[in-house]
């Protein structure tokens, strides 16, 4: 039993536990990775991608931001590197530095506690000037026309990094695979790994120092280095005495490289981990033999159903008998004790006392999902901040018992910050305290049934939060730029459909940038029906908004539900009094034409979750009537359902497409759209000419020439709604209502 700061780590069978940061034994060295790139060769989106997943606790230091979200200097950086360090955090050095002076004083100011990493983002000079060029909402805010002067310019002063700067590794990324690879090798990095020292990558380095160093291996068996041929500068290689010396360490460095698998899978003692307090044994006074007995029979249903995921059964005490009773009884099932293991200590100090990482936490909660009440609940809220009582109210009002909650942690809230905690799971099991609401009374029968349902709702929430992370592990980075490169391709077609599309996207990057001022950069809309030409899955840095508020949602700002399968926000430019997007959080499901028959389940989802809204506004206001449809080709990725009342009552409501965006054929009732992919695997599509018919009144059907004269008319019209929309629930109404009213 290895002891450390207070905290105790028990083995359950004779196997010692994995090190988890023992001040005795190893010890996190922090990395300072400096980022050499051109601007646009996707430096912060490196960072970003690194510090959602990684078990590692990273900082990005960027100039273009540090001096509170305005650009700042290089001497900012510098200490605020230095603090981070100090603070034993890992930093990225999100700046251009091109040039071995820019790099010089990062790598100065640090000493040998900190492992220097060079990481060069050398692509293309088009791609670059590519995505500089069409990027809205820049930090910095280099982006148009100005930008692809500034680039060039940078480019020519370029000088990649070298070891004798004093870099202890180096990695050259000449392509977007290369960058994947790169991403998935600092995400794996646990916060004791370390990475083989040496130059990577650079295929395109001098011949001679490539063929001698292969030389070199010759002289011996050659390791199998995945993936990977490690290639040493010149003049390191020159400053040894022996070409035997280079070729020994080149041989350690392959490996090296082998033994860490990095870029590949992730060992156990990094995955994914979820620290659990005993449900209902402390404040709520269930029987400690009964509830043992319970945790080990779920644990054992679940943790090979987890993958390589951690579960870690926490109490203050390791005198705790909660702890000893769990951890002999899962000897005896003789589960994998990496798997699952105890440990004493404070659930919300587990990284910053004790060295263990746990990306989700869960929360003994009461029914009302309040702070408060001692005990686990009471500090968890206190030690999050009031951004978790934020989330939670975003996420649900209240909890019944057996049931689990999974809010995604506010990177804002100090348990992310400082503990690392991206998700805290709240659960409610049952009580057997007579002074706590609906005590049970000893009901042991019901009571042991709720616990399995709490537990089992505890585990399922965290195994989405698995496969959510091992999703997004997958993403590629070649898709987040996908079509960019594409920047020149429409000017060389030339013509007015190339110029009918340019001003298209001038428009919605103008739309796209007033959601960054009013909401922050990671806010969007549905934007459809605003564009002439033919959507394409060549997606524009605009119409990327919605994908990446349903995949990382706990980033933006205007989410008023979510779960595992979906996002739900209001439009930002509503076309109606009321108007929603119900957003699937499915990879690659950018369109309807996307949609296929295993996706049935998730369409009658999203149904669900929007007419639930609608009936909560109809309960508001019975006055209004409700739509549920999508859009046959919509301008913004990911798929969602449009929810809307048709009173068409608003502003934003402004011309011929957005009118008949909603009001013909190109709009497909959600109901419509789950029968035919359930019967044909597909849906009935419109192309956009029908956007241009002329305008007809929704209820009547009578001709107006403009908007103006149309809304006139709508604001007093009487008139039934046609015959095909009363079917099949195409209109929603309150009850008692006459939808012909």
């Amino acid at each position: 039993m290895g002891q450390f700061s207070g905290y105790t780590v028990e083995a359950m069978d004779v196997d010692p536990e994995p090190n988890l940061g023992g001040k005795d034994e190893a010890k996190e060295k922090p990395i300072l990775v400096i980022l050499v790139g051109a601007p646009g060769s996707g430096k912060s989106t490196f960072c970003d991608h690194v510090m959602r997943l990684a078990t590692r606790p990273w900082v990005r230091i960027c100039q273009d931001a540090i001096g509170n979200g305005k650009a700042g200097t290089k001497n900012q950086c510098l200490t605020a590197a230095a603090s981070a360090l100090k603070d034993g955090k890992s930093v990225f050095i999100d700046r251009c530095n091109l040039s071995r002076e820019q790099r010089a004083d990062f790598v100065k100011r640090v000493g040998p506690e900190v492992e220097k990493h060079a990481v060069a983002l050398d692509l293309p000079a088009k791609l670059c000037i590519s995505r500089s060029v069409k990027r809205t909402g820049h930090e910095g805010n280099l982006q148009g026309g100005k930008a692809a002067a500034v680039v060039n310019r940078m480019l020519q002063k370029k000088e990649l990094p070298k070891l004798n700067e004093g870099y202890a590794r180096i990695t050259v990324c000449q392509d977007k695979k290369d960058v994947q690879a790169a991403i998935n090798m600092y995400t794996a990095l646990g916060p004791l790994d370390k990475l083989p020292p040496g130059f990577f990558g650079q295929k395109n380095s001098d011949s001679k120092v490539q063929q001698g160093i292969m030389k070199f291996l010759k002289k011996k068996d050659p390791p199998e280095c995945s993936d990977a041929v490690v290639y040493i500068a010149s003049e390191n290689i020159q400053s040894h005495a022996t070409k035997e010396k280079d070729s020994n360490q080149v041989l350690e460095s392959c490996e090296e490289q082998k033994k860490t698998s990095v870029g590949s899978s992730i060992s156990l003692e990094n995955a994914p981990t979820l620290a659990f307090p005993s449900i209902s044994t402390a404040d709520f006074h269930f029987n400690l033999e009964k509830a043992s007995d319970i945790i080990v029979e779920k644990v054992e249903e679940y943790v090979n159903k987890l993958g390589n995921a951690r579960l870690v059964l926490v109490d203050l005490s390791q005198n705790s008998k909660i702890l000893s009773l769990v951890r002999a009884k899962a000897a005896e099932k003789n589960i994998d004790s990496k798997k699952f293991f105890t440990f004493a200590g404070n659930i919300t100090n587990l990284y910053s006392d004790g060295g263990l990482h746990c990306n989700a936490i869960a929360n003994v909660t009461n029914w009302r999902l309040k702070p408060g009440g001692g005990g686990v609940n009471a500090a968890i809220f206190n030690a999050a901040g009031p951004a978790l009582e934020t989330a939670t109210k975003a996420k649900a009002k209240s909890i019944s018992s057996g049931k689990a909650i999974v809010v995604p942690l506010p990177s804002s809230s100090p348990l992310f910050s400082r503990e690392g905690v991206t998700h805290v799971i709240h659960v409610l099991g049952p009580n057997m305290n007579p002074q706590r609401p609906n005590c049970l009374n000893n009901d042991y029968v019901n009571g042991c049934k709720i616990l399995r349902d709490a537990y089992s709702s505890l585990f399922d929430g965290f195994a989405s939060i698995v496969r959510t992370q091992e999703e997004l592990c997958k993403y590629s980075f070649e898709k987040i730029t996908e079509g960019e490169v594409q920047l020149d391709q429409g000017s060389r077609n030339g013509g007015q459909k190339a110029k009918r599309e340019t001003v298209c996207e001038a428009d919605m990057n103008k739309k796209y940038k007033s959601f960054v001022k009013e909401l922050g950069p990671n806010v969007g809309s549905s934007g459809d029906g605003s564009t002439g030409g033919q959507i394409t899955k060549a997606w524009g840095a605009w119409a990327q908004a919605l994908y990446d508020t349903a995949m990382h949602p706990e980033r933006h700002k205007n989410i008023i539900e979510m779960s595992d399968d979906v996002v739900v926000l209001n439009d930002l430019y509503p076309k109606a009094q009321k108007h929603l997007l119900v957003l699937a959080r499915v990879e690659s499901l950018d369109r309807l034409e996307d949609v296929h028959k295993e996706h049935v389940t998730l369409l009658k989802t999203m149904h669900s979750v929007g007419l639930k809204w609608a009936e909560k506004f109809l309960s508001e206001n019975s006055s209004l009537t409700f739509r549920l449809g999508y859009h046959s080709v919509p301008s913004m990725r990911q798929l969602h359902l449009h929810v809307i009342s048709q009173d068409f009552d608003s502003n934003h409501l402004k011309n011929k497409k957005h009118w008949n965006s909603f009001n013909s054929p190109f709009f497909r009732d959600s109901v419509d759209v789950i029968d035919e992919v359930s019967q044909n695997g597909k849906a009935v599509l419109k192309d956009e000419n029908v956007l241009s018919m002329e305008l007809r009144c929704h209820r009547c059907q009578s001709a107006h020439p403009n908007i103006p004269r149309l809304k006139a008319h709508i604001s007093s019209c009487q008139a039934s709604f046609p015959a095909f929309l009363l079917q099949n629930g195409r209109i929603v109404f309150s009850e008692g209502k006459d939808a012909n009213s």
